[in-house]
């Protein structure tokens, strides 16, 4: 007999009458795109700036916008609309919006349908930076965080209006990790997660140096995993342009020398280190301050080893659990259980370096005691979030 399939999660996406109602239309994309039930419930003012037939199309519900929409049977749409919902995200919420939230107001459907909720609401804030500096405002925002609502943002940057400063929304994208985490099972609740990624670069002159072509897609997958799951992230990130997931923080490094500072700055207050960075093996002993002029003549370098960022944290008298990671051309399983082995790491992910560096899917094996676990191509943030779960189980035990 086949499993029956879990149902999507629902959203409950309400939209509010400010200029950034048009990056919901995006959002509702976003959303749908990932396979979320999305049902869009406007205010009047909303419909001044996006129509309700452009969420239609996207979401492919009917959007409500009336207290009294004869649509449902009861008239009850603030009663039916939020049954079932997993969660209701406001965005854009506008300074008004939040004041009626804030002191129980129930005026239209959006307001009525929020407080008749029983599940989470979250709301991103857009509007003015005046508005937002207000102290009624802020007052308000403070009210709502007090009574559990969640409140995401807001932004700094340019605005509508020309002026720049606090009470921008928050990019959809940025929206669309934060309900993807909210919704992840909470492993590591409490923890600190330390990740290295991207690739390192070992200067020769002014303008060249050694590196690879590690992308750094993994390391920050790994950061949005180990976020979702509940944990405080810090990323030591290698030269890469990749965007930082909102709500880790981001150290930035060229060395492998500069990454060994950083880790071993950051090693005593973590309590998982996961080293995914492709560091170079080597540094030059005879880097030029100039650039190096091109001639005729062979140009000769001398190469020295780079210390080994993973082997010293896991040989620290007390180490935090580590996860190491190992890309292999040739005999993959073997050359991985040997770094495992020989570097006494808890976990380690390997894959082979020809499908796996730089692109956006990837098929690994996870090494631990227990033996191998082949995890099949899967996108790189679904491979993460496998991993995490993985690591988060051996990390209860290694702590017990």
């Amino acid at each position: 007999m086949r499993e029956a399939q879990p149902r999507p999660k629902r959203i409950l996406l309400g939209v509010t009458g400010g200029v950034a109602a048009y990056k919901a239309a995006e959002l509702t994309r976003l959303f749908v795109k990932a396979g979320y039930d999305v049902q869009v419930a406007m205010s009047e003012a909303a419909t001044r700036f996006v129509t309700p037939a452009t969420f239609q199309a996207l979401s492919g519900r009917a959007v409500f916008t009336d207290l009294w929409d004869n649509r449902i049977d009861n008239h009850m749409a603030h009663i039916d609309l939020p049954r079932g919902a997993d969660l209701i995200l406001v965005a854009p919420a506008t300074a008004d919006f939040m004041f009626k939230i804030a002191h129980g107001a129930a005026d239209d459907l959006l307001s009525t349908l929020c407080s008749a909720r029983d599940c989470p609401l979250l709301v991103a804030p857009a509007m003015n930076r005046q508005m937002w500096e207000n102290p009624p405002n802020l007052r308000n925002v403070a009210q709502l965080e007090q009574d559990g609502v969640i409140v995401l943002g807001p932004d700094q940057g340019e605005q509508a209006c020309g002026e720049t400063g606090f009470g921008r929304m928050l990019e959809p994208e940025a929206l669309f990790e934060y309900v993807e985490a909210f919704f992840q099972p909470k492993y590591l609740q409490g923890s600190r997660v330390l990740i290295t990624a991207g690739p390192t670069f070992e200067r020769i002159d002014a303008v060249r140096g050694i590196t690879n072509s590690s992308s750094g897609k993994m390391g920050f997958a790994i950061a949005r995993a180990a976020l979702e799951a509940g944990a405080e992230v810090t990323v030591i990130a290698g030269p890469t342009a990749l965007a930082t997931p909102a709500g880790v923080k981001r150290i930035d490094v060229e060395s492998s020398k500069d990454m060994l500072a950083a880790v071993n700055a950051e090693v005593a207050k973590i309590d998982i280190f996961v080293s995914v960075a492709a560091v170079a093996d080597y540094y030059v002993l005879n880097p030029s301050a100039q650039k190096i002029k091109k001639d005729a003549h062979i140009l000769t370098l001398e190469l020295a080893p780079n210390p080994d960022i993973l082997a010293n944290v896991a040989g620290l008298a007390a180490p935090p659990f580590c996860v190491g990671f190992a890309a292999e051309s040739e005999n993959l399983l073997e050359y991985a259980e040997q770094k495992r082995r020989r570097k006494k790491l808890p976990l380690l992910v390997a894959n082979q370096v020809q499908s796996a560096i730089g692109a956006d899917d990837n098929e690994v094996w996870l090494l631990d005691d227990q033996g191998q676990h082949k995890l099949p191509r899967a996108p790189k943030q679904e491979i993460a979030r496998t991993i995490v779960r993985h690591a988060a189980k051996l990390y209860r035990e290694y702590q017990s």
